[in-house]
């Protein structure tokens, strides 16, 4: 009976654009404060709300820079066997969180207002809004291709496209006030803007509940990489496959071979690990080759 495993390259996809992530975060944080005062001075909700989108930009991007950094980080405590990469995962379900309790608070405020809208100071409201939507673009340019290597990456990408979609919100509802000087367009798309960053955080919440629940990746059909490991010339089994993702970009596989009598287990060892790397993208892949006539596996009891 033997095992072997193949590796992957150093690093993964959420630590590539560190960088990036940095930079987003500093035109954020800084345009946010713009955004709020605004917000206040001139009581928009479409404003207020957008800052708050913002707000949840900033920490979002603040969580996923931090998670970055500690998914790369060297396990000195010898019990972190899979690394620290997972936590970038839990950087994205507070994404979804921020997401979801923003869109609530938004509703709720637009809900009260609808009926009695106060009076809407609308040129700063528009200012501001094209201040910011050309921000959030930008932000949007630097994230996009980490987005879609990382699913850490992709919650501030989705946390940030939101605001985007906010702020143009914000401009339309500041035209609109403007021309027709009824402040309930700044009403409406307040509450619109509630729904739009709910159903993005609800999408992003099935990615994170899929990888936290170790669901096979999207992409790979257990029974395809079952019957391609069968095939495999001295292979006469295939048992306990497990595919899963550990982080974005990192899927893992664990699998059971049953080589002939007489089979070269290295070379059934060796045209696995090439096929799960080659045709499959899996980078890691613990295989164990079994004797014909091995019956351990039938003994567990799970």
């Amino acid at each position: 009976m033997g095992a072997g495993h193949t590796h992957g390259p150093p690093g993964h996809a959420g630590g590539r654009h560190r960088g990036r992530l940095a930079l987003a975060l500093v035109l954020a944080a800084g345009f946010w404060v713009v955004e709020a005062v605004t917000g206040v001075l001139t009581g928009s909700l479409a404003l207020l709300s957008d800052a708050g989108h913002m707000a949840g930009d900033v920490l979002v991007l603040a969580v996923a820079l931090v998670a970055t950094r500690i998914a790369t980080r060297t396990d000195r405590s010898g019990r972190r066997s899979f690394g620290s990469y997972r936590v970038e995962v839990f950087a994205s379900g507070l994404a979804v969180l921020v997401m979801l309790g923003v869109a609530v608070a938004i509703a709720v405020e637009a809900v009260g207002r609808i009926g009695h809208p106060p009076p809407l100071a609308a040129s700063p409201v528009l200012a501001v809004g094209v201040l910011v939507l050309a921000v959030n673009v930008v932000a949007l340019l630097l994230l996009r291709a980490g987005a879609r290597e990382s699913l850490n990456v992709k919650g501030a990408y989705l946390e940030v496209a939101a605001d985007a979609v906010g702020s143009v919100g914000v401009v339309v509802a500041g035209a609109l006030v403007l021309l027709t000087g009824d402040p309930r367009w700044d009403v409406g798309i307040g509450l619109a803007l509630a729904v739009f960053v709910a159903v993005r955080a609800v999408l992003l919440a099935r990615e994170v509940l899929s990888v936290l629940a170790q669901h096979t990746p999207a992409g790979l059909d257990p029974e395809e990489v079952r019957t391609a490991l069968a095939a495999l010339p001295g292979v006469v089994d295939v048992h306990d496959l497990h595919l899963w993702t550990l982080t974005s970009g990192m899927d893992v596989a664990t699998v059971h071979l049953v080589a002939a009598a007489g089979a070269d287990t290295h070379a059934v060892l060796d045209a696995a690990g090439e096929l799960m790397r080659d045709r499959f993208g899996v980078e890691h892949a613990t295989v164990q080759i079994d004797p014909v006539d091995h019956s351990g596996c039938q003994q567990l009891r799970w």
